[in-house]
C-alpha cells in the first residue's frame, strides 16, 4: 500500500510524470515550530541534477505546505505536503512500448493492474520517495528537538569500491569503518560528490561511476545509515521489533536489495565470545545519568528488537539502475525477440542521491516507535505505584520495591546501584 506508519503515519502520492507528487502526514505533534525551508533541505539534497554522476533530470522540487501549520507551528492535524514535476518527457519512453525494461516494474505492474502509467516509472519511479523525504524532514526536526537524535547516512560501496570495512581478518569491522559510523557528520558526507565521507575511497567511486556512465551502463552499491542518541526501550516485539520495522522500511525504498543491522552477515562468521557486547558501568549521553553501556556495539545499538541506548548503524544494499541506455537483447510485451536501448534521464548510480531518503525513512521509524513508546508510558503512570515486586522484576538502582522472597513479604529492599557488588 502507499501508506507506512501506525502513529507517525505517512501517506505518499504520485507517479513520475503526473502533475504533482506529495503525501500527507498524520501524527505530528502540536506545537512544532515548521516551515518549508525546514523540509526543503533534504528535498534538494535529494533532487535530481546535483552533477554529472546523476541523472540529468531537472527539478527544484520545491516543498509547498498546504495544511496543517499556521504561524510556523504545527496544529497536531494533518499536514500536507506538495511538489509539482515540471521536466517530464514522456517521449523518451516510447520503447517500453514495445518492451518491458529488464529488472524494472513495467512487466510486474501490467502484471497486478492490468495497465500501467504510459510513461516514466509511474509509481516505481524514485519520484514516489518525494513524500517520504518530506515527512522525515518533519520527524527529524522533531526528533532532533526532543531527543537530539542526530540521523547520518553516507555511501559505503559503489560496484566493488568499498571502505575499508575491516582490517584484520579477526576485526568484527574495522577500527576507521567504526569511526566513521560514530563520528560522521552530513557535512562531511556532502563535501564529496559520492557522498562518501572517505576522500581515496571518493575519488575511486567517482571514477567508477563515470566509466559506467560512459558506456551507458549502471552501478549499484550501499548506504551506511547511523542513528545516535536514541533513548533506549523503542521497538515492539515480537512483529514490530526495531530492525525489523526499519528492514520494512528501508526495502521499500526503490532498487534495494538488503538490508543487514550492526555487524551484518561478517558477524555470523565470528564466535559469540568475539561477538557479543559485554555491559559496562557509563552515563545516558542524553542525560548524564547512570546507565548500562556496552563495551563493543556489534549487535548495532539494538537487542532482543529493542533499543538499548547505543547508536543503531544498518547497511543497505541497492541494485544497478534497470534503465540503461546500452543495447540489451530482451523480449517484447508480445514475446518476440528484440534488442532494447532505453532512453530517459537516469541515474548511473542511485547511491549519492539515496542517502537523505536512507536518512529520512530512518527518521519515520524512529518517530513512529517514539510515540508509541510514549503513549505506553504515559497511559503507564496514570496506574498506582507497584509496591511489591521480587527485586528481580526491576531495574537495580531504579527505585525502592517491596521485595517478595519465596511468596513471603520481606520488606523494603533499596535496590543497588549499577556497578555496586
Amino acid at each position: 500500500m502507499s501508506s507506512f506508519g501506525q502513529n507517525y503515519r505517512v501517506h505518499t502520492y504520485g507517479e513520475s510524470h503526473c502533475k504533482s507528487v506529495g503525501c500527507i502526514v498524520d501524527g505530528v505533534p502540536p506545537g512544532l515550530r515548521l516551515t518549508e525551508e525546514d523540509i526543503q533541505v533534504q528535498l534538494s539534497r535529494r533532487r535530481p541534477g546535483q552533477s554529472d554522476i546523476t541523472t540529468a533530470r531537472s527539478e527544484f522540487d520545491t516543498v509547498h505546505l498546504q495544511s496543517g501549520t499556521e504561524h510556523g507551528v504545527t496544529l497536531g492535524t494533518p499536514i500536507g505536503l506538495l511538489v509539482q514535476n515540471k521536466d517530464q518527457r514522456p517521449h523518451d519512453y516510447a520503447e517500453t512500448d514495445l518492451y518491458p525494461r529488464p529488472s524494472h516494474a513495467d512487466y510486474t505492474y501490467l502484471a497486478k493492474y492490468g495497465l500501467k502509467a504510459s510513461s516514466g516509472g509511474g509509481r516505481a519511479s524514485a519520484r514516489e520517495t518525494i513524500g517520504r523525504v518530506a515527512a522525515g524532514a518533519i520527524a527529524e526536526k522533531y526528533l532532533k528537538q526532543a531527543y537530539g537524535i542526530e540521523i547520518v547516512a553516507f555511501v559505503a560501496s559503489v560496484g566493488k569500491i568499498a571502505l575499508p570495512f575491516a582490517e584484520e581478518e579477526d576485526e568484527v569491522l574495522g577500527k576507521e569503518y567504526m569511526n566513521l559510523v560514530n563520528t560522521v557528520t552530513r557535512e562531511q558526507v556532502d563535501k564529496e560528490i559520492t557522498r562518501c565521507p572517505h576522500k581515496e575511497t571518493s575519488k575511486k567511486m567517482e571514477e567508477t561511476i563515470r566509466a559506467a556512465k560512459a558506456k551507458d551502463d549502471s552501478l549499484g552499491g550501499s548506504v551506511t545509515c547511523v542513528i545516535r542518541n536514541a533513548p533506549s526501550g523503542l521497538g515492539e516485539p515480537a512483529f514490530d521489533k526495531l530492525e525489523a520495522v526499519l528492514a520494512h522500511a528501508m526495502l521499500s525504498i526503490p532498487s534495494t536489495k538488503s538490508f543487514e543491522i550492526g555487524s551484518g552477515i561478517r558477524g555470523t562468521t565470528f564466535p559469540g565470545s568475539i561477538h557479543n557486547d559485554p555491559f559496562i558501568e557509563g552515563k545516558d549521553p542524553r542525560t548524564g545519568q547512570d546507565t548500562l553501556r556496552t563495551s563493543t556495539n556489534w549487535s548495532g545499538g539494538i537487542q532482543g528488537g529493542i533499543t538499548n541506548g547505543e547508536d543503531i548503524y544498518f547497511r543497505i544494499g541497492f541494485k544497478p539502475p534497470a534503465t540503461i541506455a546500452q543495447e540489451q537483447p530482451t523480449a517484447r510485451y508480445d514475446g518476440s525477440a528484440g534488442v532494447l536501448a532505453a532512453k530517459g534521464r537516469h541515474d548511473p548510480c542511485v547511491v549519492p542521491r539515496a542517502v537523505p531518503i536512507v536518512e529520512t525513512m530512518a527518521a519515520i521509524v524512529i518517530m513512529d516507535m517514539v510515540l508509541q513508546q510514549n503513549a505506553r508510558k504515559q497511559a503507564a503512570s496514570l496506574l498506582p505505584p507497584l509496591t511489591h515486586l521480587p527485586p528481580t522484576m526491576v531495574l537495580p538502582g531504579k527505585s525502592t520495591v517491596q521485595a517478595v522472597v519465596n511468596g513471603k513479604d520481606v520488606g523494603a529492599v533499596q535496590s543497588q546501584k549499577v556497578g555496586e557488588e
